[in-house]
């Protein structure tokens, strides 16, 4: 048997010499004008993606929170948009005479919608002032008191043809404000009484009526030639007005016009309001009497020129580049503006002044950033979104007019063209999800930038470390940080890895650390951060969230569970597991049991009959027995019950990680050899009888070492961990002088046999060229023990068979 070495201390842990970073303080260090953050896939995946032109190369960036995705994408995105992107149009909605329900929108070039809108309110203040003076200028006055006198003088030549026509045969036109009418008359030209007409003779009283009747249907004929020319006059007035008015009109738009006569819509858009106020002189005439005072303000009775102002939904005038808009909480109205309605005695009335922009109107033309998560859990966004990409125009709609919700009347907006990249950030697994599941999603967003966790360490990499870290103190006003503070963040961020060969890219944890030993150096009155002030963070936080695994110490120490850290037992391992409670992760040991009996069952996991047995620990359990037949059932079958137990475990039980040390049980138990239980064990196996590496190797360890540290350190206790774990370990300090004193060890094994000679102090056994193992080893006697089983088994089965002929 060869004794198996336990590590050397300095392979517990990266240790990082202060002196070889070539600097006493972190300021020291050259500043990079952007410093890389060793994501140059991501990196690659957004160049191209930002830059590609082609409609549905839109971006999804997969990673974790904590690898800082949603700065890393707003920066990026924000440094292409500043440097190679065209300028943003404005982005304007104005009143559509031919159809007010559909307002135009209007594109203008960057600033120019401020200038469109002062334009348009100065043109409707000219209108106000120009158009009553036109109706006191001269030459209106002139032709308008020309077509009165001309009419004034027809009317007169009328009446005095029919006053003449009347006196002729004897007759009076009389009149007054309210009728005219034909009376007869006396010779000396009054007007005949009703004594008079009742002298005369019944022949004379009916010549006079036929004479009347005769007379009024003249006047009748005269009144309406008054009427028809009084038609004519207001006709010939309207016209005058609607003549000098246009005139008016036309030399104020007409600057406008020119000024933007390369924007098509606008020409059709400026004819119509030529037109509009024309048909509307009245609302622009000066009222002569005064209204007298409402109680309240009563919609319409001043006339509303609402209809001639400019909306500006976007103005990009300060706006740097192309936009750049990070939208946090994705709502439909959010995204994609509002018709908003105001209320006027008891109805809701709207008009296109009440439009409301949404993110997606401001970042048209540049970049949109949103969170996956955060758009799938509104309605209606994700599938609105998706469609606006699809038409390639944004279109403002009120979702609960779809639903029946508003029966107000509304208008809709003419759609606006859509120019714009979205950059999603989310999930790698939500991103699985959509392009699994979800059509659309896979060709409207073709371009996967996808963040890495950790990266290998070396010394490119640590200079981007360092880099990154420089500026992250610069911007945020910390501390500078000596040189031994920055070989703790190192070591942090490789012990964040869980390798001492690979550096870890959660920014947010690494940052997170700073801030807090900011914090404590500020408390000490130091003016860096220092090692010890990073240590402090780490122990700080530790102590905060570990109330649990201080209650798990306190039950082990109590021997509430059951874990021995000394002597020697039959079947019985301690296991170790770890406890993962998002903000903590801590380990635990588990004893682990096995009992032997005869059966056919072979290994049995009480964990699954108990349904708390996970499907990778199920496995686990069942690789146990093909290592067995493997090696010790080539020529019989396995004659067995093995039942194997995780002692104190009320919850599920998942994983690999304990099936080598439930083989070491199960061997121990098949052997009758005890085991130290002192050394705890992890790791996985193989049916070839290889270790195989596990996660969370340092906290196990540490785990362990705390509740042997509470009992008592007695030297010959240590865990045992697969050699390819070796390079992930980065144990405490307090961890690492034990072991230099020989008060705990660690090794490392790769193979079944290397195990079983640790816990047991016996060779684990060789097999001959005669199939059969060197005496008294481990092996040997596992096989002799399957054997006998096996034996035992046959003569039973015999047993059973004589029985049954005898009956």
């Amino acid at each position: 048997m060869t004794a198996i070495v336990p590590l050397n201390p300095e392979k517990l842990r990266l240790n990082i010499d202060p002196q070889n970073l070539g600097f006493q303080k972190l300021s020291q260090l050259e500043t990079e004008e952007r410093p890389l953050v060793a994501q140059e896939r991501a990196i690659q995946a957004l160049t191209f993606g930002l830059r590609m032109g082609n409609p549905g190369f839109n971006i999804y960036v997969a990673g974790i929170n904590e690898t800082g995705l949603s700065e890393l994408a707003r920066s990026y995105v924000e440094e292409v948009a500043e440097d190679t992107h065209p300028q943003p149009h404005d982005c304007c909605y104005v009143h559509n005479f031919r159809n007010p329900d559909r307002p135009s929108g209007v594109e203008l070039q960057k600033g120019k919608g401020r200038e469109f809108k002062k334009d348009m309110a100065e043109l409707l203040d000219e209108l106000k002032m120009q158009i009553p003076k036109v109706f006191e200028s001269e030459p209106y006055i002139s032709q308008k008191e020309e077509v009165i006198q001309a009419f004034n003088k027809d009317r007169k030549d009328v009446f005095q043809e029919l006053n003449e026509k009347v006196r002729k045969n004897g007759f009076l036109l009389q009149s007054d404000q309210s009728a005219m009418m034909v009376v007869p008359a006396k010779e000396d030209g009054t007007a005949l009484t009703p004594e008079d007409l009742s002298k005369l003779s019944e022949e004379e009283r009916k010549g006079i009526k036929s004479k009347s009747e005769e007379l009024h249907k003249e006047m009748g004929d005269a009144m309406r030639r008054i009427q028809h020319s009084e038609q004519s006059v207001r006709r010939r007035l309207k016209d005058l007005d609607r003549e000098f008015v246009s005139q008016t009109v036309d030399a104020l738009l007409e600057p406008l016009k020119k000024k933007y006569e390369s924007i098509k819509i606008l020409q059709g858009y400026f004819a119509d309001i030529r037109e509009d106020v024309v048909q509307h002189i009245d609302d622009f005439r000066p009222k002569n009497e005064a209204t007298p005072p409402l109680p309240f303000a009563f919609p319409g009775a001043d006339p509303s020129f609402t209809r001639y102002e400019v909306n500006i939904l976007v103005d990009n005038s300060e706006t740097r580049g192309a936009p750049v808009v990070t939208e946090s909480n994705p709502s439909y109205t959010n995204l994609f503006g509002v018709v908003e309605r105001k209320a006027q005695f008891g109805a809701l009335l709207t008009d296109f002044t009440m439009i409301k922009s949404g993110a997606i109107h401001r970042a048209n033309g540049g970049y949109l950033l949103i969170k996956a998560l955060d758009l799938l859990k509104w309605p209606f966004s994700y599938e609105a979104l998706k469609r606006a990409l699809r038409n390639r125009k944004i279109e403002i709609e009120d979702p609960g007019e779809q639903f029946g919700l508003f029966t107000t009347k509304t208008i809709k907006p003419e759609p606006i063209p859509l120019r714009i990249k979205i950059v999603l950030m989310g999930n790698p697994f939500i991103y699985q999800i959509l392009y699994n599941y979800d059509e659309d999603f896979k060709e409207l967003f073709k371009v996967k930038a996808h963040l890495d966790v950790d990266v290998e360490r070396n010394e490119e990499r640590l200079k981007q470390f360092m880099h990154s870290t420089k500026a992250l103190i610069e911007r945020e006003n910390l501390r500078d940080v000596h040189m031994s503070g920055v070989a703790s963040l190192i070591e942090f961020s490789s012990e964040l890895a869980g390798s001492q060969e690979k550096l870890s890219l959660k920014i947010s944890d690494i940052a997170d650390l700073l801030r807090e030993a900011d914090f404590w150096a500020r408390f000490d009155n130091s003016e860096l951060i220092e090692a010890r002030h990073i240590q402090k963070t780490i122990d700080e936080k530790a102590y905060r969230c570990g109330l649990y695994e201080d209650h798990l110490h306190e039950m082990l120490k109590k021997d509430i569970l059951k874990v021995s850290t000394t002597g020697r037992v039959v079947g019985q391992v301690n296991g170790l597991s770890i406890y993962d409670l998002g903000d903590y992760v801590f380990g635990r040991p588990s004893r682990i049991t096995v009992n032997i009996a005869l059966g056919k069952e072979g290994v049995v996991n009480l964990e699954r009959e108990a349904d708390l047995s996970g499907s990778i620990h199920t496995k686990g359990v069942m690789i146990l027995a093909g290592y067995l037949k493997a090696r010790f059932a080539a020529d019989r079958p396995l004659s067995l019950s093995a039942s194997i137990c995780f002692e104190q475990s009320y919850g599920m039980v998942d994983g690999d990680s304990a099936s080598g040390a439930e083989l070491f049980a199960l061997l121990s138990a098949l052997s009758d050899v005890p085991v130290d239980q002192g050394v705890a064990v992890t790791g996985a196996v193989s049916q070839k009888g290889e270790i195989l590496p596990v996660g969370g190797v340092t906290r196990k360890i540490e785990g362990f070492f705390d509740i042997c540290e509470a009992r008592e350190l007695t030297g010959e206790q240590g865990v045992i961990i697969p050699e390819a774990n070796v390079k992930d370990l980065m144990l405490k300090p307090k961890v690492i002088e034990a072991v230099k004193q020989g008060r705990f060890k660690i090794w490392a094994i790769s193979r079944v046999e290397e195990g079983m000679e640790i816990l047991t102090g016996q060779p684990a056994g060789v097999r001959g060229p005669d199939g059969r193992y060197s005496k008294d080893s481990i092996f040997a006697k596992v096989n002799d023990r399957l054997t006998k089983l096996a034996e035992e088994a046959r003569l039973y089965m015999q047993k059973q068979g004589k029985g049954q002929e005898e009956e």
